[in-house]
């Protein structure tokens, strides 16, 4: 609310007018708001589970570029995230999405369910794993996926999960489509991240990367592949 406010000086008062605040102010607050609980919940699964999490923050915009402007969205009517955390790639993909598209997020952690639904309300967020996405495809009546997006730490996980988790998408995805996922540069240089490299020019016909986000925590840099 606008008015005014009086300031005690020697010899009298000095009379300032106070700004209006208008809504927008509170709806920056509010988004503030609930950005920083994100951050916070975030932290902490990482915190508790920095493996499965692996990063201590959420993805920058630049990565969320970098990660979905990729795809030919008004051919693609079948998607599939994997590792939805906050929900910012989940956002990014409803505002791409095509209108008869099909898309469910897959995500493990029930806190970061709950923080990518609040985000996000018309999602289809999924409590389960991604080696279970077969099973997942067929209850939500999905046949070839056209897409998929992923936000998992594959240089955290061992060798017999990454093929476990890619075995279940390539098996699932059409010919032609296309599979993006990001890494951190810290993490190409340990072996389960040298590894899964290997697995990627073995499992696609084309693997490719994007430019480094350096305003990114950490720095990263995307896989495009195409089966």
């Amino acid at each position: 609310m606008g008015g005014q406010m009086a300031w005690g000086v020697a010899g009298g008062w000095v009379y300032v007018e106070r700004p209006m605040r208008d809504d927008s102010d509170l709806t920056l607050t509010r988004w503030s708001s609930d950005r920083l609980r994100e951050s916070i919940t975030f932290l902490k699964e990482f915190a508790k589970h920095p493996t499965k999490v692996g990063a201590i923050a959420p993805s920058s915009p630049g990565l969320v570029s970098a990660m979905v402007d990729w795809f030919d969205w008004p051919s693609v009517r079948s998607v599939v995230e994997f590792g939805p955390g906050t929900g910012v790639f989940t956002e990014a993909i409803i505002d791409h999405l095509h209108p008869d598209a099909k898309f469910f997020a897959i995500e493990r952690s029930g806190e970061m369910a709950a923080v990518a639904r609040a985000r996000c309300p018309t999602a289809n967020v999924i409590e389960d794993s991604a080696t279970n996405l077969p099973a997942i495809c067929d209850a939500h009546g999905m046949g070839e996926i056209d897409a998929v997006i992923c936000g998992l730490p594959w240089a955290s996980f061992p060798e017999s999960l990454q093929a476990e988790i890619m075995n279940a998408m390539i098996g699932r995805m059409r010919e032609g489509g296309r599979f993006a996922t990001f890494a951190y540069w810290q993490g190409v240089v340990l072996p389960a991240g040298r590894r899964f490299s290997r697995r990627l020019k073995s499992s696609f016909s084309e693997v490719g990367r994007s430019h480094t986000v350096w305003r990114n925590l950490p720095p990263a840099f995307v896989y495009r592949c195409v089966k």
